[in-house]
């Protein structure tokens, strides 16, 4: 049924297509969004078809186009072949490569690999949106509360560790970052690490990009040092400060992201249990003995 009403109402839309034959698959992976794979005269592409719930969860479609050129532009993101309005329907290359696996991502030369095609974005210059994971937190709890939800016991024991932290935080110049580096965004094409999926994207502080995929995958304190060194040319204890604090905002924004969606969410999918994963593992980490280290090191 998705695939007949893809082909009916997108496919004639996306510019030079209309008459071509062409063959549809759907993609796996996302928890939202559809995505598909069109083979039109022998070329491959991807349509992903937005959930309609993204607005409430953050997401500007106009603004991911943005952000999916740019990274296209620097060889990061995949080519931006059409985007479909009002929906906010991307179509974009299909990049041919292997996946990155959770035991690829520990290896040293992926995490060097990885940290350079962090560098790329985050030098690719700018886009219209801020992304700020002190205000993301507080936007999805208030969404929350505004549509029946409640809210955990436990964001009162995190709010003062988030408020802990942006305080310590001296201020960074802004960097497109990309704000979602779990391993299925990420595609080796042999020569470099492509990231795709930019929904989340915005101006924001690099080391919430580096502290997201370090979380995400649990990158162990060396991997974390290989990490910094490899996209930094050195390591310097600042920087591993402030990816350790933002280890802890990224588990935040995961928890309240899981938060919110219990309240507007019809997929069947655990939500609370997602929550409650990040929740316990923010306070785990902020529960370190060297948390207060890290707040003055990150300041310095």
């Amino acid at each position: 049924m998705e695939v007949e009403v893809l082909s009916a109402s997108v496919m004639d839309r996306v510019p030079g297509w209309a008459g071509r034959p062409r063959t549809v698959e759907p993609l796996g992976g996302g928890i939202t969004n559809r995505n598909y794979r069109v083979a039109v005269d022998g070329d491959v592409f991807v349509v992903r078809i937005p959930a309609a719930s993204g607005s409430l969860l953050g997401i500007d479609r106009g603004l991911e186009h943005q952000a999916s050129r740019l990274a296209a532009a620097c060889g990061v993101g995949p080519e931006v072949i059409a985007f479909i309005e009002p929906e906010g329907i991307l179509v974009t290359r299909f990049i041919e490569g292997r996946p990155v696996t959770d035991e690829a991502v520990h290896q040293p030369l992926m995490l060097e690999r990885i940290a350079q095609s962090l560098r790329r974005i985050h030098q690719a210059g700018s886009i219209a949106a801020r992304f700020s994971p002190f205000r993301v937190v507080e936007a999805y709890a208030l969404t929350t509360t505004r549509h029946g939800g409640q809210l955990p016991a436990f964001v009162e024991r995190a709010r003062p560790i988030a408020l802990d932290i942006e305080r310590a935080l001296r201020p960074e110049p802004l960097v497109p970052c990309h704000n979602d580096l779990l391993n299925a965004n990420f595609i080796d094409d042999g020569a470099s690490i492509r990231i795709v999926d930019w929904e989340y994207a915005g101006m924001g502080d690099r080391f919430f990009d580096l502290g997201n995929f370090a979380v995400n995958h649990q990158l162990s304190e060396e991997d974390e040092g290989g990490l910094l060194s490899a996209y930094f040319g050195r390591l310097v204890s600042s920087q591993y400060a402030r990816l350790r604090l933002m280890r802890i905002m990224s588990d935040y924004r995961e928890a309240m992201w899981g938060v919110l969606q219990q309240a507007i969410s019809e997929l069947d999918f655990d939500f609370q249990a997602y929550a409650g994963k990040h929740f316990d593992r923010l306070l785990t980490s902020a529960g370190d003995p060297r948390f207060d280290d890290w707040l003055q090191q990150a300041g310095g």
